[in-house]
């Protein structure tokens, strides 16, 4: 870590580091928020090119004090700090937006002409691994990032071609690097935590193909990398690998996966198993009324993993802390405890992850979406504007 790179845990130590530099730059930061995470590699990288400069590291929620008074209202937010003052922000998980919000305030009006083009900054802005572009002279090879992204619509070759690959294998994993070298330490621990799960993956790297490392973040609409996916579905990126690694999800998912698509499953279909076919497709019928019914037991309902007394995984155990906060009545259900309806309502909701919370009968978001509003002040708000009026 960069001897100017500081963990702030009181606000006595975030006045005595800023009072110690004439400029500073501060990241607000959450250890739920996957962009905090990306964020916090750039972050990281711009403190060891401005040794000059305070770079402090705030947990919103631990330090609420400074994030009161720095107005933090989400993460990841960043502030700019000059002789103690408060003189800029930056909201939101723009790496290229950093870099310049630095190159403005830290490196005390840098010639503009120094600044990389436009398409540069943009890949920046949605991979770290870029960060160079953002703040020095531009890489030739990085001139297919300037391609729009809407070359990965519907119907597009780049949009087939994306199809193909993420259905080339049962599991396969978009990564930096390969699983014998991986680029980054995100990608090393999926690949890690594939490879305890004990099941055949394939890797694509997406640092060799500009075309496909753009173009799959609009098609999976998901903005990072590693991107895992399981029968060509987008399972998650690094946080949901880890925690389902964590819980034990992750290596039953992908062992039945595998077990679906060997040659004694996977070849021709028996005529009792197309018989069976017939069957299969009534059974969805009752899945789909039990869980309209469930997500509607009660005007705010909860799917977490385990119970409000006894959260299962971090994540729940936060949205819970978020709804009684507000004194807010709920409902939950414990996904652990039915492997039907923790497979089904992922479909259902078009959520691939857990906690999911319900309020009359809608999906209103997962863990990130719930803790933005709690922070913001808005979750009481958007919960009664969801119930139907009496």
């Amino acid at each position: 870590m960069a001897g100017n790179l500081l963990n702030i845990t009181d606000s006595a130590s975030f006045s005595k580091s800023l009072q110690a530099h004439p400029t500073g730059v501060v990241h607000f930061w959450a250890p739920w928020s996957e962009p905090c995470k990306h964020m916090d590699t750039v972050f990281g990288q711009l403190a060891k090119d401005n040794p000059q400069a305070a770079f402090l590291r705030v947990e919103a929620e631990e330090v609420p004090d400074v994030s009161e008074t720095c107005q933090v209202a989400f993460v990841p937010h960043f502030t700019f700090f000059k002789a103690g003052k408060l003189v800029d922000k930056l909201e939101g998980a723009d790496a290229a937006q950093l870099a310049e919000k630095v190159d403005q305030h830290i490196k005390l009006g840098a010639p503009m002409a120094s600044q990389p083009p436009a398409a540069a900054r943009s890949a920046a802005a949605s991979d770290t691994s870029l960060l160079a572009a953002a703040t020095s002279r531009p890489d030739p090879t990085s001139t297919s990032a300037s391609q729009p992204a809407s070359s990965a619509g519907k119907g597009s070759a780049l949009q087939q071609r994306l199809e193909q690959l993420t259905h080339a294998a049962p599991v396969i994993l978009f990564m930096k690097g390969d699983r014998n070298q991986p680029r980054c330490g995100f990608s090393s621990r999926v690949v890690a935590a594939i490879q305890e799960a004990d099941v055949p993956f394939q890797t694509f790297d997406i640092l060799s193909d500009e075309a496909v490392r753009q173009g799959l973040k609009e098609f999976s609409d998901w903005p990072t990398y590693p991107q895992l996916y399981v029968d060509g579905e987008l399972l998650g990126g690094s946080d949901i690998i880890e925690e389902m690694q964590a819980s034990g999800e992750l290596a039953s998912t992908l062992q039945e996966v595998i077990r679906r698509g060997t040659p004694s499953t996977a070849g021709t279909v028996a005529p009792a198993a197309a018989a069976n076919g017939h069957a299969a497709a009534a059974e969805t019928q009752p899945l789909q009324q039990r869980l309209q019914q469930l997500v509607s037991r009660q005007p705010v309902m909860l799917f977490m993993k385990g119970t409000p007394q006894a959260p299962r995984c971090g994540f729940s155990a936060k949205v819970v802390k978020s709804l009684q906060e507000i004194h807010q009545p709920f409902g939950t259900f414990d996904i652990l405890s039915d492997e039907a309806v923790r497979q089904g309502l992922k479909e259902f909701s078009h959520w691939p992850t857990y906690p999911q919370m319900y309020v009359g009968g809608e999906l209103l978001g997962g863990c990130d979406i719930i803790l933005e509003m709690a922070q913001s002040g808005e979750l009481q708000s958007s919960i009664t504007e969801m119930l139907p009026s009496s």
